[in-house]
C-alpha cells in the first residue's frame, strides 16, 4: 500500500475544487478516495502521460508497462532521500570544443593599450564613470588612493542605490579593509596590476565567505556559504576591492528580486532588464568601478544592453563557476560588465583560466592585444538580422551606420546567414536544467515563496518543465550538437561576426520556425546554446537620449580577436563618453 497522501496535498486538491465552485458536490471527496486507494500509477495516468510524451500505445503495452512505472516512482523516491544541494554538478558535461577544433595554446603577455597622462580632478567623484584603466592609472602613479575612491563609491552607492534598487548586500567594512591592505602594499611598490585597488560589485550568485548570497530570492535570502566563489579568489589576488554584492533577479530571472525590481540608470521608470540586472545597472550609474555578471540565456547581454555598458559573455569554461550559483549546468556562464571593452578585456584577464573545482573550466590561453590589427581580422555581418523591422528605428539606423563604421576602418564585412534551427523550441526544453537545478524547492512547496508567480516567472518554469520527458530533453542535446556544427561551419573563415541587439523595448517580427522570436534576439539565444562569446558595445543615441548598443560575436575562445574589433570601434567612435545625467535622483 503507497503512503497517503499528506493532509497539505489533500488540501491544495480539494481548494481546486472550491475555486471551481464545486464543494459542495461528492466529486472532490470521491475522487480523493479512489486517488489514495488506486496504485501509483494508473492506466489512465499513462493515457495522459502519451499525450505529453507524443506516443500511443495499446491497451496490452500499457498493461505491461505499469508495473515498470510504478517501480520507477520507488526509485525515485530512493533517488530523492540523496542531499543535491546546488552546488552539486551533473556528470554529464557540456563542452563548446567540437571534434577537429584546434586553438592557439601559447599564452602570451597581455598588450594593454597605452593611457594617456591624467590628473587627479579637485572632485575626486568626476571620476565616477571613468573606465578601469584610468582609475588604476591614477592608483599606480599614488594620486589617489584606493581608500579614497572606495569611500567615493560607497558614497555614491548609498544616494543611488534607494531609487535603482542595485545593492542587496553591502560589503563595506570588507572594503575597507581590502582597500587599506591595496594602499599599504602599493605604497611599499607591490603593484598587482590593473585592478589592484579598484572597487568592484559580485552578482549575488557568486559566494562570498561570510556574507549573504541570497540569489535575489526570497526563500535564500538569509544564506551563507563558508568558502568564496573561484571569482572572489582571483579578484582577490587581483587586488580589487569588492563594495557591494549586486542584485540578482530570483534565481537569475529578470530584474526582480526579493526586494524590488532593479532599475536602468538612464531611465528609472524601467527596469534594468535579465538577470544581471544589478551589476548592470550599479556599473552604469558610476557606483563601481566594474562588475561581474552571471548569463545563461542572455543575462549579461539584455542588462548590457538596457542600461548602456560594456558586458562580455565569455565562452563556455573560459571563467569557472565554482562558488556560483546554479541555474542550467549547459549554459551558464560569468563575466564582467564595464565601461570600456578594455576594461573588460583585463577583467577577464584575471578571472580567465582553469580551476580544479570546475571540471567545465579550461586553460587556454587569452592573449589581449588592444593594437590588434583589426584589418587582418575576418569579419562576418548577420544580414537578416540587420534587414530586420527594429523595435525603433534609430536602432536600425545607428547599426547600418556602425557597419558602415567598421568600413570605413578597413574592415571587410561578409554576409552571413542563420542556421535553420528551431533555437526558441530547444532552449526551452534545455531549461529543463532548471527545474533539476531547483527540484527541492519546487517539491517543497517553498517555490510559493518567489515574488514573481505569473506565466512567465521562473517559478512557472520550474513546475512547466517536470513535464519534459528525459528522452525529449536528450533528443535536444543531440539536436543542439547539430547546431553546434553548424555555427562551426559558418565560423570556419572568420574571427567575428556582428549582430544587431534588441533594447527589448521591441523587435522585428518572428523568425522562420521561431515563432515569436526575431532573429536579433534569437542571435544571444543561439550563441548560448553554442557557447560562443559575445560583447555588448554602444554604437549611437535614440530618440531619448539613450544610448544603443550591437554585439560582436567571436569563435569559441576567440574572445581575444573579439574584444580587439570591438575595442578599435569603441575608440573610433565616442559613445563610450556619454553617461547616464542621474538628475532624476
Amino acid at each position: 500500500m503507497p503512503p497517503s497522501r499528506t493532509e497539505e496535498d489533500r488540501r491544495r486538491f480539494l481548494a481546486w475544487f472550491g475555486g471551481a465552485g464545486l464543494t459542495s458536490t461528492l466529486l472532490p471527496g470521491v475522487l480523493w478516495a479512489q486517488m489514495e486507494n488506486a496504485p501509483r500509477v494508473t492506466l489512465d495516468m499513462v493515457k495522459a502521460a502519451e499525450k505529453i510524451a507524443g506516443l500511443e500505445f495499446t491497451e496490452a503495452q500499457r498493461q505491461l508497462l505499469l508495473e515498470g512505472v510504478n517501480q520507477n516512482l520507488g526509485r525515485f523516491e530512493k533517488m530523492r532521500q540523496i542531499p543535491l544541494p546546488n552546488s552539486v554538478p551533473s556528470c554529464l558535461r557540456f563542452s563548446p570544443i567540437l571534434p577537429g577544433m584546434k586553438f592557439d595554446t601559447v599564452r602570451l603577455p597581455i598588450k594593454p593599450s597605452k593611457v594617456p597622462a591624467l590628473k587627479r580632478p579637485s572632485n575626486l567623484e568626476d571620476v565616477a564613470f571613468w573606465p578601469v584603466t584610468h582609475l588604476a592609472q591614477l592608483i599606480r602613479t599614488k594620486q589617489v588612493k584606493s581608500v579614497e575612491l572606495t569611500e567615493m563609491y560607497l558614497t555614491r552607492i548609498k544616494r543611488y542605490d534607494p531609487k535603482l534598487l542595485f545593492q542587496i548586500t553591502s560589503t563595506e567594512d570588507l572594503a575597507m579593509t581590502q582597500a587599506k591592505q591595496a594602499d599599504s602594499e602599493i605604497a611599499a611598490g607591490h603593484y598587482r596590476g590593473p585592478l589592484h585597488g579598484i572597487p568592484w560589485g559580485a552578482k549575488d550568485l557568486i559566494s562570498r565567505k561570510g556574507y549573504k548570497t541570497t540569489w535575489g530570492a526570497g526563500p535564500f535570502k538569509d544564506q551563507i556559504f563558508d568558502y568564496d566563489a573561484t571569482i572572489m579568489e582571483r579578484l582577490d589576488a587581483a587586488g580589487a576591492v569588492l563594495v557591494a554584492k549586486l542584485s540578482s533577479g530570483e534565481l537569475a530571472g529578470g530584474d526582480t528580486w526579493f526586494g524590488g525590481q532593479t532599475k536602468n540608470p538612464w531611465n528609472p521608470a524601467e527596469g534594468s532588464s535579465g538577470s544581471s540586472a544589478g551589476p548592470a545597472s550599479a556599473t552604469s550609474a558610476g557606483c563601481v568601478g566594474f562588475s561581474i555578471g552571471t548569463e545563461t540565456g542572455g543575462s549579461i547581454v539584455g542588462p548590457s544592453t538596457r542600461c548602456s555598458v560594456y558586458g562580455v559573455r565569455p565562452t563556455y569554461g573560459r571563467v569557472s563557476r565554482h562558488g556560483v550559483m546554479t541555474l542550467a549546468w549547459s549554459l551558464d556562464k560569468a563575466g564582467p560588465i564595464c565601461r570600456s571593452v578594455e576594461d573588460c578585456a583585463l577583467v577577464l584577464n584575471a578571472l580567465q583560466g582553469a580551476d580544479d573545482r570546475d571540471p567545465t573550466a579550461t586553460d587556454l590561453p587569452f592573449n589581449w592585444d588592444a593594437t590588434l590589427d583589426i584589418r587582418k581580422l575576418r569579419v562576418g555581418y548577420l544580414k537578416a538580422a540587420f534587414d530586420e523591422p527594429r523595435g525603433t528605428p534609430e536602432e536600425k539606423d545607428n547599426d547600418a551606420a556602425a557597419l558602415e563604421k567598421l568600413r570605413s576602418m578597413g574592415v571587410t564585412l561578409k554576409p552571413i546567414d542563420f542556421p535553420d534551427f528551431p533555437i526558441a523550441d530547444m532552449m526551452a526544453i534545455n531549461y529543463a536544467e532548471f527545474s533539476a537545478a531547483f527540484d527541492d524547492l519546487t517539491r517543497s512547496h517553498r517555490d510559493d515563496l518567489l515574488a514573481r508567480q505569473e506565466r512567465g516567472s521562473d517559478a512557472n518554469l520550474y513546475r512547466t518543465n517536470r513535464f519534459v520527458p528525459a528522452v525529449e530533453y536528450l533528443q535536444v542535446t543531440r539536436i543542439r550538437h547539430l547546431l553546434m556544427e553548424a555555427m562551426a561551419r559558418t565560423m570556419s573563415d572568420l574571427d567575428v561576426y556582428l549582430a544587431p541587439i534588441t533594447s527589448n523595448r521591441g523587435s522585428g517580427p518572428a523568425a522562420p520556425g521561431n515563432p515569436g522570436r526575431s532573429l536579433v534576439n534569437l542571435n544571444t539565444t543561439m550563441t548560448n546554446m553554442t557557447g560562443h562569446p559575445g560583447v555588448v558595445v554602444r554604437n549611437g543615441i535614440n530618440a531619448k537620449g539613450q544610448p544603443t548598443s550591437m554585439t560582436f560575436i567571436g569563435k569559441i575562445y576567440g574572445e581575444a580577436e573579439m574584444l580587439g574589433l570591438a575595442h578599435a570601434y569603441q575608440m573610433a567612435t565616442n559613445w563610450h563618453e556619454k553617461h547616464p545625467s542621474l538628475d532624476w535622483s
